[in-house]
């Protein structure tokens, strides 16, 4: 989730949810926890009074900093322990689900 705040900077929630395959709903609850712990910011919408738009605050940014190399560790890992021809099949499988 912090990923994909990073990487849409301040974002609408239902633009946050389309590229996640989620309902806007379950986004919200998501990002409650991020924002009880300072990760992520929730402000009212410039462009609609309605709306929400999430940004990823410092501390959020910081921890991405740090997770981010300790995540590509681990995929070079699973890509080096499982066969090619079974991570393909198992990403396919992933992307039916979403």
């Amino acid at each position: 989730m912090l990923t994909a705040v990073a990487g849409m900077q301040q974002v609408g929630m239902q633009a946050l949810a389309d590229p996640l395959a989620m309902d806007r709903t379950t986004v919200t609850a998501a990002l409650k926890p991020l924002q009880r712990r300072g990760l992520v910011a929730i402000d009212v919408s410039i462009t609609d009074l309605r709306g929400r738009e999430v940004r990823l605050t410092a501390r959020g940014g910081a921890l991405l900093a740090k997770a981010l190399p300790l995540w590509q560790e681990v995929q070079a890992a699973v890509t080096t322990a499982v066969p090619a021809t079974e991570s393909k099949g198992f990403g396919r499988h992933l992307a039916a689900l979403s």
